[in-house]
């Protein structure tokens, strides 16, 4: 079997001896080089040619996110960050994956040691995801030109109000949910949103989303009316759940047990969809690692809703979407960039008026 070859950067010895550690007690990997800062890391990089590298988001001699950027250009290859459970850290990582990074795991705020250790397997977990993901090189783009296809338009507002967009995501969702809500016009369907994410990060995610997209983002507190034109994020903390009060969808949150290892879970939201929306809703499976969301989906779909799946070829790791086609729960797979349009295609078409469940 070959191993996965990482190389672990930080400038803490503690931390990079915790990594070390753990990579090395899997039987699927193992450390080749470790740097306490990118000026080492470049020279190890060219030595070892690592399968992936974990990254300190705060770093001396040259700042991380100039490193990463730097290297997504030049020699792309796939990063996981590893961050500080702090609002600067947080909104460090939220930058560093639209520079290209993998994914991130967060670094316990007490007791490093042990809490590392404790987090031994999601930490495996997630350098094996990042060692199957697909890296492009980063390229500015440019802005779309004038005569761009437009996007359908939601001409009926009953659509609007009684029509749901459900999305799940995990590894590289925070760059492909970016990319869908950009091209979301400020009439859109409510949008309930389940991320793989710990606590502390959904707060930022939905802050930058908020600042560039058309429609307004937020964290889902709970107990809110879903509005058209408005999209809510599953706290890092708890599931989030649609339900239904009257004529009003209104969203939920609660922190039972988590479902396939996660909390949130998309299972647990597609779920609750398919139950208080039924053929409102519209669900979009994109990039992810493991199965999370694929049952939920065809749950969604026994209930009357039409679904979507990213394919492979867009996807930085085809996991989830190629769960949920697997057991026939997509009705349409499409690339990222296609999904917005077919997604506001089929409402524009099939929304006439409302349909109550």
């Amino acid at each position: 079997m070959t191993k996965i070859k990482v190389v672990i950067v930080d400038d803490s010895a503690l931390i990079r001896s915790v990594m070390t550690e753990i990579v090395n007690s899997q039987p699927d990997m193992e450390v080749v080089g470790v740097a306490p800062d990118p000026l080492v890391a470049r020279d190890l990089i060219k030595r070892t040619n690592p399968d992936v590298l974990t990254l300190d988001v705060e770093m001396p001699k040259m700042d991380g996110l100039d490193f990463l950027e730097k290297l997504m250009r030049l020699r792309p290859m796939p990063v996981l960050m590893v961050s500080s459970l702090t609002e600067r850290g947080s909104e460090i990582t939220m930058r560093a994956l639209e520079l290209g990074a993998v994914d991130f795991v967060t670094k316990p705020k007490i007791s490093i040691q042990s809490g590392m250790r404790e987090y031994t397997e999601l930490i495996a977990d997630k350098i094996r995801g990042a060692s199957r993901a697909r890296i492009k090189p980063r390229t500015l783009q440019a802005p779309a030109a004038g005569g761009a296809t437009p996007l359908p338009q939601l001409r009926n507002p009953l659509t609007s109000s009684e029509k749901l967009i459900i999305i799940g995501a995990s590894t590289g969702g925070t760059e492909a949910i970016r990319e869908f809500l950009m091209q979301m016009p400020s009439d859109c369907p409510g949008i309930l949103i389940a991320q793989h994410m710990p606590e502390g990060f959904t707060s930022s995610f939905a802050r930058r989303l908020d600042s560039l997209c058309k429609i307004s983002v937020v964290e889902s507190a709970g107990n809110e009316r879903v509005l058209p034109g408005h999209a809510y994020i599953a706290p890092g903390h708890s599931h989030l759940l649609l339900t239904r009060s009257g004529a009003n969808y209104m969203t939920k949150i609660e922190q039972s047990e988590p479902v396939n290892r996660h909390r949130p879970s998309v299972d647990v939201l597609f779920r609750s969809a398919a139950q208080a929306a039924g053929k409102n809703a519209v669900g979009v499976i994109l990039t992810g690692m493991g199965k999370d969301g694929a049952q939920g989906m065809l749950e969604m779909k026994n209930a009357g809703a039409y679904n979507f799946a990213q394919d492979e070829a867009s996807c930085v790791v085809f996991g989830m979407p190629r769960e949920a086609i697997a057991i026939g729960a997509a009705h349409e797979v499409a690339a990222l960039s296609a999904l917005p349009g077919l997604v506001l295609g089929h409402l524009a078409t099939h929304g006439g008026r409302a349909l109550r469940v």
